[in-house]
């Protein structure tokens, strides 16, 4: 019994333990998840507890926020691909 109940103890104080060995570089801080919202509401998502379509309106909106950082992370890539080599095309080497 005594056994027992000293297994238990011990299970006890280590499962928090267990808990902290996650990495805390895929939490999100406060801030992160306030620019989260913003850039939802931005989209049209309005969060309201009585709202019937909530998986489909957030999942609309979080498309809307993913295709327009897509959009705006594609626009300044245009001018890498025209580079030749290190030379201007005005220089003519």
């Amino acid at each position: 019994m005594k056994k027992q109940l000293s297994v238990l103890l011990i299970a006890t104080l280590l499962a928090p333990l267990a808990s902290f060995a996650h990495g805390t570089e895929s939490q999100l801080t406060r801030e992160q998840v306030k620019e989260d919202l913003v850039k939802l509401e931005a989209a049209g998502y309005r969060p309201v507890a009585s709202d019937w379509n909530y998986p489909d309106s957030l999942e609309a909106a979080e498309a809307k926020v993913a295709a327009l950082e897509l959009q705006q992370n594609a626009y300044g890539d245009a001018g890498a691909a025209t580079q030749t080599g290190g030379h201007s095309a005005a220089s003519g080497q």
